[in-house]
């Protein structure tokens, strides 16, 4: 069995994303909320959008509802279904429910000792997880940005 075999053997491990947008008066899409991954986790120090696993019975947003609290100390509104995207990392493979959230309710605690940083194209902080990386591609399609979005 090859590397490539086992690695789309895996089940997927769903995973609700928040992706935190400012908006301008107009309403305009502005810089967006990376925030880094703690000590102790799998690629620590890797900046990526918040979020967290389901847990049985959760859909993706009751799952980043409870885990932005859990993470970050804020109450969030509306999250709004974005893109999924299938990563396979050395150590999972992860089903990623990336939802824009627009609204959110309280001060950010960074109660897992991690960094944040709001953040434009191209992103200034590193290194960026992997899984990460299509959401930035993403967002210069929209905003017709040129250029990398992030450092290597």
């Amino acid at each position: 069995m090859t590397n490539e075999t086992m690695t789309t053997d895996r089940v997927p491990v769903d995973v609700a994303v928040g992706v935190l947008v400012k908006r301008d008066a107009d309403g305009r899409e502005g810089d967006f909320l990376l925030t880094s991954r703690p000590e102790g986790k799998v690629y620590a120090g890797y900046w990526e959008y918040p979020g967290g696993k389901l847990e049985a019975g959760e859909s993706v947003e009751q799952a980043l509802r409870r885990e932005l609290q859990e993470e970050l100390g804020i109450t969030i509104g509306a999250a709004h279904p974005w893109k999924v995207e299938v990563m396979d990392y050395p150590h999972a493979r992860v089903r990623l429910h990336f939802c824009k959230v627009y609204d959110w309710q309280g001060e950010f605690e960074m109660r897992e000792a991690q960094q944040m940083a709001w953040q434009g194209l191209p992103v200034t902080v590193r290194p960026v997880l992997p899984g990460t990386i299509p959401v930035l591609d993403w967002f210069a399609a929209e905003r017709g940005f040129q250029g990398a979005t992030h450092r290597g």
